[in-house]
């Protein structure tokens, strides 16, 4: 099981997991390759350095140099293989979660409900191997903010956009409207006291008096029990949510 399964909340499932591309693994692997290519060149050079006198010094820091040269680049190669393998970005249909780290791991996550769109950027070496740059925009400051180098990124957005449109359906079914506007776009004045006689009357807040519930069929009571009764299972919702929608329906007989 890996750590992004541990994350997981009641009712929360697994839609789809993605990685970096390869490549991002032989980017990182660069100074490695460097390491090794002059170790090998250092050594060359030292096979052909006789032992006598100073000639035998040269041939001990070039051998010393090779030796660290060689195996700091294998430990760099190690620490990039491992965390290669422990990033990873899950989409669950709830949110989406990218998991980085070797020994401290860290989870960042963006919810659903708050990813406006995504901006992909691929570059012509990008389209021939399937890999880009993906940018979430989010209505918050947190979350994930740009995955870089993903494998196959198109699929990715596609399937975080469905999942995010199968979200927003099953609260319309469930009754949850949409969040309001911060704004309502109308202008407000700039001097309050300006405001006199009739328009302040007319511009003045009137209590909204709530008027009672809509009254709902047995059937359509049924039916909408038996969605949210699915939201729950399914982890949308939680237990205490839909307990409490199902007092608001059935205060409506």
């Amino acid at each position: 099981m890996s750590y992004a399964d541990g994350l997981l909340s009641t009712g929360e499932r697994i839609l789809y997991r993605n990685k970096q591309h390869p490549f991002v693994f032989v980017w990182g692997a660069r100074y490695t390759i460097l390491a090794l290519v002059i170790a090998f060149l250092l050594f060359v050079l030292q096979s052909g350095v006789d032992n006598d006198g100073a000639s035998g010094t040269l041939r001990t820091v070039l051998g010393l140099a090779t030796a660290i040269l060689f195996f700091g680049g294998l430990a760099v190669a190690v620490w990039t293989a491992l965390r290669y393998i422990n990033q990873e970005y899950v989409l669950t249909n709830r949110r989406v979660i990218q998991v980085e780290g070797v020994l401290d791991r860290k989870a960042t996550d963006s919810s659903l409900e708050k990813i406006n769109d995504a901006l992909l950027s691929q570059s012509v070496f990008g389209r021939m191997f399937d890999f880009g740059d993906l940018t979430v925009m989010t209505a918050s400051e947190g979350g994930i903010e740009k995955m870089k180098m993903l494998r196959s990124p198109i699929v990715f957005k596609k399937k975080m956009l469905d999942a995010k449109h199968d979200y927003e359906v099953d609260m319309e079914r469930a009754g949850w409207a949409p969040t309001p506007p911060i704004r309502d776009g109308s202008p407000a004045p700039t001097d309050p006291g300006a405001i006199t006689g009739s328009a302040a009357v007319a511009a003045a807040p009137v209590a909204a008096t709530p008027g009672p519930a809509p009254t709902m069929s047995p059937d359509d009571v049924t039916r909408t029990l038996a969605n949210l009764a699915d939201l729950r299972d399914r982890g949308a919702i939680s237990p205490e949510d839909y307990e409490r929608k199902k007092a608001e329906l059935l205060g409506r007989l």
